[in-house]
């Protein structure tokens, strides 16, 4: 706890933070930018399992997830898996400007750790609930291109799946509909994505020193990070819409990234929205599990306006020195062409439909540039180790 009344505090933060050099893009007192640093904080945060998933948590459904993650047979062609866009060599991302299915598609490749936390899915928001995000490119006619009938008879056809998904949601898989069964594979799929999770990095390390106002701790930081992680809080006002300890605010931005496509436009938060109301898995729909105890406010009422077109999601910071390329469409190439993007773009490419605009170019110098991108990349951690798995039963 840091206690602005504390003179002892404030000069014990004082040795934590460094010198007046390295937080001199920070405007505030020693205890404001100490409280900016332990804001994103703690991690690992508190992850509540997900009442819509009634697989969320379970073992048994995280190793049938993982299994049917890495399960080429899921797609039409039975040449595609999930993994084949998120590999997990590449912080479950595949390196591409855009993804590519049976197609190139539009947009970049996420990746699917720390998913656990988040509120919306894809880069437009169309999913409330990480099993519909699952089971979305499985029958995406551009992406693994399966329908319910293939699916399902695939499951059917392997004893292995069938005892699993009857074990974990004990339904009896032949008197389901196929369509049911794309969402248990759906949920057995979040249960996997959800307990994919970054492991501390250095900067949680430091952020806790800072906490304890713990000089020792805190003086194995790097200086250049140090000062990126300043601008970051301070005169950059990056921590605007990345907060947090996921370093995200869950919503959605222009950005002065062009939302042309090859074929057009993409609408963004505004399609995202149109295809969440029409989509029969979100939080209101019946394929929820625990309907009673859903908090479905933010679904119920997203509002379509005008001033989302064109709007991506912001995503969380951690690790992303492994997911290269950046933006939604890949436009980007390296950390450094990103901050210099943010520090350089042009403000009237921005949308913002006569709102307020509260994005502008940071100006920063070429020291400044890579003091942010060493802050950046001290957020890059391992993965955390799944729990103890099981083994999945091939009777039943």
């Amino acid at each position: 706890m840091i206690h602005a009344s504390s003179r002892v505090a404030a000069l014990l933060l004082g040795c934590a933070l460094g010198s007046a050099d390295i937080y001199a893009d920070h405007p505030g007192t020693q205890v404001e930018r100490a409280r900016a640093i332990v804001s994103h904080g703690p991690w690992p945060p508190p992850a509540k399992p997900d009442l819509s998933n009634k697989a969320s948590d379970n073992p048994l459904a995280i190793a049938l997830g993982q299994q049917l993650f890495f399960e080429p047979a899921l797609s039409r062609d039975g040449d595609m898996s999930c993994a084949t866009c998120h590999k997990p060599q590449r912080w479950f991302t595949d390196g591409e400007p855009q993804a590519i299915g049976v197609k190139r598609l539009d947009r970049n490749t996420p990746t699917v750790v720390d998913l656990a936390w988040n509120r919306w899915f894809g880069w437009d928001g169309a999913n409330d609930n990480l099993w519909a995000q699952s089971l979305r490119p499985i029958v995406a006619p551009a992406e693994m291109n399966a329908t319910f009938a293939s699916l399902a008879a695939v499951v059917r056809a392997d004893r292995t799946l069938t005892c699993s998904l009857q074990t974990i949601f004990e339904a009896e898989l032949d008197k389901v509909s196929n369509e049911q069964i794309l969402v248990y594979v759906g949920k057995a799929l979040a249960a996997y994505q959800a307990a994919l999770k970054s492991s501390r990095s250095p900067f949680d390390d430091y952020r806790d020193a800072v906490a304890a106002a713990d000089q020792t701790a805190a003086a194995s930081y790097p200086k250049e990070a140090r000062r990126g992680l300043n601008i970051f809080t301070g005169k950059g006002r990056c921590s605007f819409c990345h907060f947090g300890p996921t370093f995200t605010n869950g919503e959605f931005a222009t950005v002065a990234v062009p939302h042309f496509t090859r074929d057009g436009v993409d609408r963004g938060r505004y399609g995202g929205i149109q295809a969440l109301r029409k989509s029969p898995y979100t939080l209101l729909g019946e394929f929820a599990d625990n309907q009673e105890r859903l908090d479905r406010a933010a679904t119920r009422h997203v509002t379509l306006v005008q001033s989302t077109f064109g709007e991506f999601r912001i995503p969380g910071l951690r690790n992303v020195e492994r997911t290269a390329p950046y933006m939604h469409d890949g436009s980007l190439a390296t950390l450094e062409h990103v901050v210099r993007h943010y520090s350089n773009f042009d403000p009237g490419r921005l949308h913002t439909h006569g709102g307020p605009q509260l994005l502008r170019p940071l100006r920063l110098s070429d020291r400044e540039v890579r003091n942010l991108v060493a802050f950046l990349r001290s957020l890059t951690a391992p993965l955390a180790p799944l729990p103890a798995l099981p083994a999945l039963p091939s009777d039943c």
